[in-house]
């Protein structure tokens, strides 16, 4: 497998991959999201989408089991139950999403990626979050739910509707940064079992997927031992700052595929 693997992207796309991943895993560690983000916009650089999608999934899966779990079971499941609208919303829309992948062409995966993320991106910038008396009602759940599935289904890009609307429900950095952990996962099994049956995730593209573990752990445990010394200011502004970055990287990689 691992020969497949080196004859249809070589050496040099293997070392710039794990590189790409390990900033994905830092930036994780310290914002608690974006994994994907990054490395699909990284990865998607230099390898075909489907490679991109692929070689995300189980170093993303892996890394929100470390992050779901940090502050142990009983926090985790405490946190599923305060929020368990928005894992349920999250996790159907990315089944009902995610076999689309394998007929979308590579452009309109990342133009619509990109779209939406730098859409995310511009309420960011202008200032505007949804108001107090938006976010307690379940219309905003419901809709950051829907959003996020959607991207989550296409690319495993989840984080922006779920970071927009936990940073404007002034939810603590330790539950945030949990709760993303525990919904990605959730989202990403999902994902990495309907792949597994659409051909996304092969004997070319699984093999890529599973070297890219280390990397992005490596990447995660640098990334957490920053987040550990930030203050929640601190926390909040390098969230937008990644958001940033992130949605004008995939908007750019969606226009000029």
């Amino acid at each position: 497998m691992l020969d497949t693997l080196l004859s249809d992207i070589g050496p040099t796309a293997m070392v710039l991959a794990a590189l790409v991943m390990f900033t994905a895993g830092l930036v994780k560690g310290i914002v608690g999201f974006a994994l994907p983000m990054v490395a699909v916009s990284g990865l998607g650089s230099f390898l075909p989408a489907t490679y991109a999608v692929a070689g995300l999934l189980l170093p993303a899966l892996l890394t929100n089991i470390w992050q779901g779990l940090r502050d142990g079971p009983r926090a985790a499941f405490e946190t599923v139950m305060k929020w368990w609208r928005l894992t349920v919303i999250v996790v159907v829309v990315i089944g009902c999403v995610a076999p689309f992948v394998a007929i979308m062409s590579q452009q309109l995966l990342f133009l619509i990626l990109g779209v939406g993320v730098t859409g995310f991106t511009l309420l960011q910038l202008s200032g505007w979050t949804p108001s107090e008396a938006m976010v307690r009602h379940q219309v905003a759940e419901w809709l950051a739910g829907i959003f996020a599935g959607i991207f989550g289904g296409l690319a495993a890009v989840t984080g922006p509707p779920i970071v927009l609307y936990l940073l404007a429900s002034n939810v603590k950095k330790a539950e945030q940064v949990r709760l993303q952990g525990i919904i990605f996962f959730l989202g990403l099994a999902l994902l990495v079992v309907i792949h597994g049956q659409t051909g996304v995730l092969n004997a070319s593209t699984g093999p890529l997927s599973v070297l890219l573990i280390l990397p992005a752990f490596a990447g995660m445990a640098l990334g957490l031992w920053v987040q550990d010394r930030m203050d929640q200011v601190t926390f909040r502004r390098a969230t937008q700052i990644v958001l940033v970055i992130a949605g004008l990287n995939l908007l750019r990689r969606g226009i000029f595929a």
